[in-house]
């Protein structure tokens, strides 16, 4: 049996804050993710989606469990540089406002990115441009010249540009308009399939997940309640949980109207 490209085992994450109880962002959460898989991670804000991508970026640490990607252990960063095998995880964050620097051009950024491929094939700043959907020009200019949906996919661009292994996307399209939705979380799949890369994609609407995941996994609380194809998950939901995430789905009517 192969060695999963990334495995979660154990993770306990908790916090303490003044004049609060212990929070558990992350209660004894196991799962694995292979290459080429499209993972779908969804619950509602405030359950631990975000907190368990940033400790598997290593940018969070744990109470009690361990990760490992590509038979490396995962360790948190603290103010060290980022060891080489880590930079086979990129992630795009959800704010495309914050992700990129105001003073240097797009180009710029993306190169950032293809110096820290460690493959031997290498994109150029205008194929990646094409492959998101912005013209040659957009290279020269500056991220407050774009809009919310083209400065994400500027970030995804640059996170391609890096040759991932894990292309990490964390609730990428929540701050953007539903028009614009679906085409960045379709495009984010399929630039880590033709890149051969594993995508972990966080959401809190399970609609999305059933368009760009084959699997998904439910989380409430810190835990995962419910794992499996999204087909199944979509049709037969076991969990309780996952029960009232479907349901609170808007139905089109006959008309082809939402309800309200």
């Amino acid at each position: 049996m192969s060695t999963p490209l990334l495995s979660v085992q154990g993770l306990t994450i908790t916090y303490r804050r003044p004049g609060l109880e212990r929070i558990v962002a992350a209660n004894d959460v196991s799962f694995s993710l292979e290459r080429g898989e499209v993972l779908g991670l969804v619950g509602e804000s405030g359950c631990g989606k975000s907190t368990l991508a940033r400790a598997v970026c290593g940018l969070e640490r744990s109470e009690s469990g361990q990760i490992l990607f590509n038979g490396n252990q995962v360790k948190p960063l603290k103010n060290r540089r980022r060891p080489p095998h880590l930079m086979g995880i990129q992630m795009v964050f959800q704010n495309p406002y914050a992700s990129l620097n105001p003073r240097r051009t797009v180009a710029s950024q993306i190169e950032d990115g293809i110096r820290a491929s460690p493959k031997a094939e290498r994109w150029s700043v205008t194929e990646l441009l094409e492959e998101v959907e912005l013209e040659r020009s957009a290279a020269t200019r500056f991220p407050h010249e774009f809009s919310g949906g083209q400065r994400q996919r500027i970030a995804i661009a640059r996170a391609i540009a890096a040759g991932p292994d894990l292309l990490i996307g964390d609730e990428p399209i929540a701050s953007l308009d539903a028009s614009l939705q679906s085409k960045i979380a379709l495009l984010m799949r399929k630039l880590a399939f033709e890149s051969d890369a594993a995508l972990l994609f966080i959401s809190h609407d399970l609609a999305v997940v059933r368009v760009v995941a084959d699997q998904a996994a439910v989380m409430q609380r810190g835990r995962i309640v419910e794992r499996g194809p999204v087909a199944e998950i979509w049709e037969h939901p076991q969990d309780p949980y996952t029960q009232r995430l479907l349901s609170a789905i808007p139905v089109v009517d006959g008309l082809g109207r939402l309800p309200g």
